[in-house]
């Protein structure tokens, strides 16, 4: 049974965390070295490997094996968490227990929701069926997924190539464009780049999100020869026909499509009363990360719905303050631990170069340098960013997992560097939930 009452003086605090994935991981392994024997952490997921997903952009391209890109989950968390293998059936909030399809129920004194998000490709009309064919429709947005698109990439010899967002929010945003910039070399290193139309389709108005980082990536998409199709909003995939048709009766004919399906919460979110959106994910203060609807549970990651990017970064930067707000939830203080919405993405643009964002729930991005005047690029095409993103792989393993700080890098965004770190609230925190 859980506890009846939330303070320091109790017997060691229950904390079960749903999800083993990025979010999930470093929340259970910051939770074990900041409250120690004062909390008992279990972490429960269904699936044993843990995959490196921001590597998932490279296998296609041949640049990442999958060997590569998965460990053992278990041996991501730190000694004295316990690890429950089993799919979760779903929460009873008043009783605060946690349903598991293969393992008796778990009571809680605290829940962190750390699921992430899904994809739903039968939630397109011939998405699936498509995908399942093997054929001309491919995503690299899982790792079999990855894995199959990268033995038709290397058999493809010219063509129409599309790459296509069905509809957002979706797990790292500028993965697809990424996908363009990198598919772009690729051919071009075949020598194959002149028999090769790109497209780009997204359901968006612009290239991305943001209007300041949107400019630039249009910018790079007509450098480099790829076709923006904007308001494209997916209705039909035909892989016998080769199209993709909007919403809107637009057609569009391809000889190789790349798409990035719709994105869901977990389904236990929507099983449980009351504790998600129409969509699964978790509705929780965007600074507290506290559920709306019952003070003892919290989410992380891609899980939560937040008016910020579904991004790897915002998981890092959210750990910390959920962290130190469920210690003051134990404690019986007030959660004073704000998160300020801070992102940041390497966008990978090709030929070993790259592009660095950062941007917060008020603030677009700008150019500069992070995390202060004498670091990274931000804006601008770089070698060195190309280099930071390479350096990300390893710092996840070993920081960001184990749930360690970066020296120098809070939670907050960093305003030093940058030539305009000016709020621009109405065109930031209004359009994140579902559109970046």
């Amino acid at each position: 049974m859980a506890h009846d009452s939330i303070n320091g003086e109790s017997a060691s605090a229950r904390i079960v965390v749903l999800g083993g994935g990025t979010g999930g991981t470093l929340a259970a392994n910051r939770l074990r070295r900041s409250l120690g024997a004062s909390a008992r952490v279990t972490v429960v997921d269904q699936g044993d490997r843990h995959v490196y997903q921001p590597g998932l952009l490279f296998v296609p391209f041949g640049h990442r094996r999958a060997a590569e890109l998965t460990r053992p989950r278990a041996d991501q968390l730190r000694g004295g968490i316990e690890f429950v293998q089993s799919r979760v059936d779903r929460v009873d909030l008043p009783a605060r227990m946690v349903h598991l399809a293969t393992h008796p129920p778990i009571g809680y004194d605290v829940l962190v929701i750390a699921t992430g998000a899904v994809l739903v490709p039968d939630e397109t009309e011939g998405l699936a069926a498509a995908l399942a064919a093997g054929k001309d429709v491919h995503t690299f947005y899982s790792l079999d997924g990855a894995q199959a698109l990268a033995r038709r990439l290397d058999a493809f010899d010219g063509g129409h190539v599309i790459v296509n967002i069905v509809d957002l929010p979706i797990k790292c945003p500028v993965a697809p464009l990424e996908f363009c910039f990198l598919a772009d070399s690729y051919f071009r290193h075949r020598g194959i780049r002149d028999r090769v139309r790109l497209t780009y389709a997204t359901p968006l108005d612009a290239a991305f999100t943001k209007p300041v980082a949107a400019k630039e990536l249009a910018g790079l998409l007509q450098r480099k020869d790829i076709e923006l199709v904007t308001d494209f909003s997916t209705g039909t995939v035909d892989g016998s026909r080769n199209t993709l048709t909007s919403f809107d009766g637009r057609e569009l004919r391809f000889d190789l499509a790349v798409v990035v399906p719709l994105h869901n919460g977990a389904d236990f979110v929507t099983d449980s009363a009351g504790l998600g959106d129409e969509l699964g994910f978790v509705t929780v203060d965007p600074h507290t990360l506290q559920s709306t609807v019952d003070e003892r549970v919290f989410a992380i990651g891609d899980a939560a719905a937040l008016p910020a990017s579904k991004a790897g970064s915002v998981a890092h930067f959210e750990g910390e303050v959920l962290v130190e707000n469920i210690r003051r939830l134990l404690a019986g203080e007030p959660l004073t631990a704000r998160f300020d919405g801070h992102t940041n993405c390497f966008v990978e643009t090709g030929a070993g170069k790259a592009l660095l964002i950062d941007f917060n729930y008020d603030t677009e991005p700008q150019p500069g340098r992070y995390p202060n005047s004498v670091g990274m690029p931000l804006l601008r095409e770089a070698r060195l960013n190309h280099l930071g993103k390479l350096l990300f792989q390893p710092l996840y393993w070993h920081v960001l997992l184990p749930g360690h700080d970066l020296p120098g890098l809070g939670s907050a965004m960093p305003v030093r560097g940058k030539r305009n770190s000016s709020p621009r609230a109405a065109s930031s925190i209004g359009a994140g939930n579902t559109k970046g």
